[in-house]
């Protein structure tokens, strides 16, 4: 599969740069049989089944991104905090990498700042804190907003960039799809008979990185932290015993089920790890029946994803029907609700 089979064409007008109040995005469901919906996302619990699964992922998103500035020069350097090593040593992403020389040193406030250990060719460096940077980043960190949202992040941002159910710190980024829930229309699910359960994470830089190579085989994932609890997987074999579907908010959650499935041959159990698994078109699925998901980047890892889940020529004639109708794309925007192909 070359990379190129994976583009669409978007206005940039078409890029949502401020969310809707929650719950009141549009909703594209892709159906099995080509005949696809207009509805809203405040509509899941007429659009599910009383006995199929929600999954969750209750990750929360860190203020990491950081301004500092050269004292002598005031030249200044971006930091994105990528993984913590220590209390005081991060790998972090730097802009500008020229700027990044090891053994330079960095103000960001008053009291705290930083020297440069090391540099990679990637925009990567690792960086000491002169203290630990974690109990400082409500007052110095930035909301880590993704690049295409063209505007600095604001006050409303800590809570718009946030899901409702997010409480495990360790995110840069957001994963998108929940951001449409409130818990009212949790409660709603809920009370439609529709079970709710969680898994954790932690959606790192390479959610955002752009698959450079001809070839969609040649491209390497990075590797995220996530933990499937004991909880969960009970009540998916629960959900499969009593004939429900597990309905997956976001291609994270896709990516930590099915990683523990492939790795068990099929099977679940709780987990605590790692995964660089790179889904794409030609993988079988074994937990997940349905996927609740953004409109994502053309070329993305998460495009190929939702392709590889429901069929690829079916999610792209998806998003041109998508462009067509004005839907709000990316982080801040609509969401579509596709079925496993062959379901």
């Amino acid at each position: 599969m070359l990379t190129s089979d994976f583009d669409f064409d978007l206005p940039e007008d078409r890029i949502a740069q401020q969310p809707l109040p929650r719950g009141a995005s549009r909703l594209l469901v892709i159906e099995p049989a080509g005949h696809n919906s207009d509805r809203r996302v405040a509509d899941l619990p007429d659009l599910l089944t009383k006995g199929d699964l929600l999954v969750l992922n209750n990750t929360k998103v860190l203020p990491a991104r950081l301004s500092a500035w050269r004292e002598k020069t005031g030249g200044q350097l971006e930091i994105l905090l990528l993984e913590e090593r220590s209390a005081t040593e991060w790998e972090v992403m730097v802009r500008p990498a020229r700027r990044a020389k090891p053994g330079k040193h960095y103000v960001l406030s008053d009291r705290i700042s930083l020297e440069i250990i090391n540099r990679g060719d990637d925009g990567k460096a690792t960086v000491v804190f002169s203290e630990p940077i974690a109990p400082h980043l409500d007052t110095l960190g930035h909301v880590p907003l993704p690049s295409y949202i063209r505007r600095t992040d604001v006050d409303s941002d800590r809570i718009n960039y946030q899901t409702v159910y997010a409480s495990q710190p360790g995110a840069i980024a957001a994963p998108t799809a929940g951001l449409h829930f409130t818990n009212e229309l949790l409660s709603r699910i809920r009370a439609a008979g529709i079970g709710i359960a969680e898994l954790t994470l932690h959606v790192g830089a390479g959610t955002f990185r752009p698959v450079k190579v001809h070839q969609v085989a040649d491209h390497r994932m990075d590797s995220e932290q996530f933990e499937l609890p004991a909880t969960t997987v009970a009540a998916i074999e629960q959900t499969r015993t009593q004939g429900g579907r597990v309905i997956a908010v976001g291609t994270t959650v896709v990516r930590a089920l099915e990683s523990v499935s492939l790795r068990l041959g099929g099977t679940l159990e709780a987990y605590r790890g790692s995964t660089d698994l790179f889904i794409t078109p030609g993988f079988e699925f074994s937990v997940v029946d349905q996927l609740l998901t953004n409109f994502h980047l053309p070329r993305s890892t998460l495009l190929m994803l939702a392709c590889a889940f429901a069929e690829k020529n079916r999610v792209l004639a998806a998003y041109e029907e998508a462009v067509k109708k004005e839907y709000r794309f990316y982080s801040y925007g609509d969401a579509m609700l596709l079925s496993r192909a062959g379901s």
